[in-house]
């Protein structure tokens, strides 16, 4: 009996990364047989993005561009799932008749009966309010991401409720996973030959207030840092008003945890951050930015702004470019203000004109430039672990990497030359050179 051939697109943020892997762990355990070409696939799963009008309009493309190959090709069924179906399964379902199932964000535990019931002719709607899934095993992964790293979802949803952002009502209230699942699957993945674990949730601070009525990620760290064949852990999305001493002394004292922080701040201006229903004000994000310096020699910090936010004046972005300049973060993320139905900020006076924040989104770039290449330049002739990737695909006969200081996909690498060295391998390399955003340097006995 030939097995349904399946293939996953996943778009989006690494939160959607590990959702996806889940539906493939779980159609493989399923006896499905998963494939990387659409082309040859019987069924298409597209795991959508809905977080702003971009990534929507990404969303979209790619539906409707496997609608084409399914009725040009051998696909016979097309799934939906993700957080675009959360909010819009009707729209979806009436504007493209093509579509033959649509998964819920808090759904996917039931991917594969869904694909089977397209599979018998059923036009299939799995979307329950999100946070009703179980937790408390060991959710199946299969691994899409480079051999040395994989993403941990630690929790799911958000109770934060800035007004621009539309995560709670796709993803439901934050709910944390128990500590023994999360260490579990952790094992596992180094087990499959992961050497980085990348620790995500909509706010990774605030993980186990929720289960445990206490912030629980320095006691979840330190015992990830016990798994043994684990060379980094990093931490992203880690909202500010929720980093304590005791989480800084974690990330200072255990050698596994990446000195990395990624901290979305979104804006500079008071003004801008209370109309964002942001918690934290500049005075005391830049008191938190000089703290972690001066407790975590040579940390890396990276943050996301948003640029164009209703109401934001000229004197408002120019308080912006000011922190920039101060805060000099090694690497800075800039997302265009986009207008989310149902948001609070969607109905506020003063939305900014798209020429406008296009202006200002490159005035942030260029002076972020300039900063990322000087903090580079603090380690020009140091020596330096590097994560080995593999040949880089455009400096022929050169290796790339990375240093504690690039997280996957979202910052630099390292380029350097020397032995063969294997994918996960941690090796030193002298920096002996650096660009805008990548080390360059040599492999070093």
């Amino acid at each position: 009996m030939l097995r349904i051939k399946v293939a996953l697109i996943s778009l989006g943020c690494a939160k959607n990364t590990v959702d996806s892997e889940n539906m493939l762990g779980i159609l493989k355990r399923e006896h499905f047989q998963v494939t990387g070409e659409a082309t040859e696939a019987d069924v298409i799963i597209v795991n959508t993005c809905g977080f702003i009008s971009a990534a929507k309009e990404e969303s979209i493309d790619t539906i409707l561009e496997m609608a084409r190959l399914k009725t040009q090709g051998r696909c016979k069924k097309l799934v939906v799932a993700g957080c675009l179906v959360q909010k819009y399964r009707e729209d979806l379902l009436r504007e493209i008749p093509e579509i033959d199932a649509v998964l819920g964000t808090g759904d996917i535990g039931s991917v594969a009966e869904t694909v089977r019931q397209s599979m018998q002719g059923s036009r299939v709607v799995n979307v329950r309010p999100p946070g009703q899934e179980d937790f408390t095993g060991i959710i199946p992964r299969f691994r899409t991401t480079s051999v040395p790293t994989a993403y941990l979802k630690i929790a799911e949803g958000c109770d934060h409720r800035c007004s621009y952002c539309t995560i709670p009502e796709m993803r439901g209230p934050y709910r944390s996973r128990p500590a023994e699942a999360l260490l579990g699957e952790a094992a596992s993945l180094i087990a499959d030959g992961a050497k980085e674990l990348v620790v995500v949730a909509q706010d990774t601070t605030l993980y186990g207030l929720d289960r445990y009525q206490k912030k629980k990620l320095p006691f979840l760290l330190e015992e990830l840092a016990q798994l043994e064949g684990l060379q980094w852990i990093r931490l992203l999305y880690m909202y500010p008003e929720h980093i304590n001493q005791e989480m800084i002394q974690v990330v200072a004292e255990e050698p596994r945890i990446c000195k990395y922080l990624d901290i979305p701040l979104q804006h500079a201006s008071n003004v801008i951050l209370r109309r964002m229903n942001r918690r934290q004000n500049k005075e005391e994000i830049l008191k938190l930015v000089t703290g972690l310096r001066e407790s975590i020699p040579d940390i890396t910090l990276r943050t996301t702004f948003i640029v164009g936010f209703p109401g934001e004046t000229e004197e408002h972005f120019q308080e912006l470019l000011g922190f920039v300049e101060e805060a000099q973060f090694d690497w800075v993320g800039v997302f265009k203000y986009s207008r989310e139905e149902g948001t609070p900020a969607a109905r506020m006076r003063g939305q900014v004109p798209e020429e406008v924040k296009e202006e200002r989104f490159h005035r942030v770039m260029l002076l972020q430039r300039e900063i990322s290449r000087k903090r580079n330049l603090l380690w020009l002739n140091r020596i330096i672990p590097v994560m080995a990737e593999g040949y880089s695909t455009e400096h022929p006969g050169m290796l790339v990497g990375r240093a504690e200081r690039h997280a996957p996909e979202i910052d630099g690498v390292v380029r350097f030359t020397g032995k063969q060295v294997l994918p996960g391998e941690l090796v030193m390399v002298r920096i002996t050179g650096v660009d805008y955003y990548d080390l360059v340097g040599e492999i070093v006995a």
